[in-house]
């Protein structure tokens, strides 16, 4: 018994890069995937729910490893001002542990929807980018969380004496929280001098020049964002961001030279050495030409004269 195989056409994907796929197409597409994403962040919403307690201790151990914050029975107490204050900490927790939770899955319906309108070489850097920048922002984060204890400390120890330093748990969850939003965001910088470079529109020698630049940059830009007023966030932030330029800068340098040798083959050899041959071939003998005829002699054109009347 035979059995017809049925032939499956071209995918979404196959029809966006060709421009087969019509507007009505592309918006349902999108609304598609703007579901997936939404229903992956729902249940990771569920999943932060559910570790939102553990989630809220980790963010606590800063301010509860200071001296003089934990009672004798090892409880680290914070104010609550409102009654709903508690729960919506705990909703922000979870969302933004949902949000973590589902990155793999919102992150590719975005890139799904947009990889099709994009080259196959231009697909290539962006996996590599994504591939750089989750980790970048993840060391971000960590160092972050260790700064929150340091500026915790300077900020209490700062401050008057005989105040009570019991913190209120939204603006305090809001500030380890944006602290870590900014050290990660911060940390993607070298993937932006990466691109330059990529694109062509700035050399590694160009970059290199920049470097007192990027430097007074760094130390303005730490300033400006780090939210606690110590000079150990802003340093440590801005120490990071220089050493991860001149990483970014000896990147630059290897592409630039993997580039000229691309367009140029023979960039490694000097101006007075020969170019090598892989090979050589032999030349045959030519094959003798059939003699050509003669061309005939043009015939003569009679030429008549005429007058005005004929």
């Amino acid at each position: 018994m035979a059995f017809g195989l049925k032939r499956r056409g071209p995918s979404n994907f196959e029809r966006a890069a060709d421009g087969s796929m019509t507007l009505i197409e592309h918006i349902r597409e999108l609304r598609t995937r703007l579901f997936r994403a939404a229903v992956a962040i729902l249940i990771g919403f569920g999943v932060g729910y559910a570790l939102s307690q553990s989630v809220f201790d980790l963010l606590q151990k800063p301010y509860c490893d200071l001296p003089g914050i934990t009672n004798a029975d090892g409880s680290c107490p914070m104010t609550q001002l409102g009654p709903a204050d508690g729960f919506l900490v705990r909703l922000k927790i979870a969302l933004w542990v949902g949000l973590i939770v589902a990155a793999p899955v919102w992150l590719y319906q975005l890139w799904a929807f947009i990889a099709p309108g994009l080259h196959r070489h231009e697909r290539k850097y962006a996996y590599i980018f994504v591939g750089i920048a989750a980790p970048l922002f993840a060391a971000g984060s960590v160092l972050a969380y260790f700064v929150v204890s340091k500026g915790l400390e300077f900020l209490l120890s700062s401050g008057v004496t005989g105040l009570d330093s019991q913190l209120e748990v939204t603006r305090y969850i809001s500030f380890v929280t944006n602290l870590i939003l900014i050290f990660g965001v911060a940390f993607e910088f070298p993937l932006l001098i990466l691109m330059l470079n990529f694109v062509g529109i700035a050399s590694a020698k160009r970059l290199l020049s920049w470097w007192r630049v990027a430097i007074f940059v760094f130390f303005a830009f730490s300033a400006v964002v780090t939210p606690t007023p110590d000079p150990f966030g802003m340093t440590a932030l801005a120490l990071c961001l220089t050493a991860m330029y001149f990483v970014a800068v000896g990147v630059a340098f290897l592409n630039d030279r993997r580039r000229a040798k691309r367009d140029n083959p023979y960039s490694d050899l000097s101006d007075d050495e020969a170019s090598p041959l892989d090979a050589f071939e032999p030349v045959d003998e030519p094959e003798p030409l059939e003699p050509v005829a003669p061309i005939p002699a043009p015939e003569a054109i009679e030429y008549r004269r005429y007058d005005e009347s004929t």
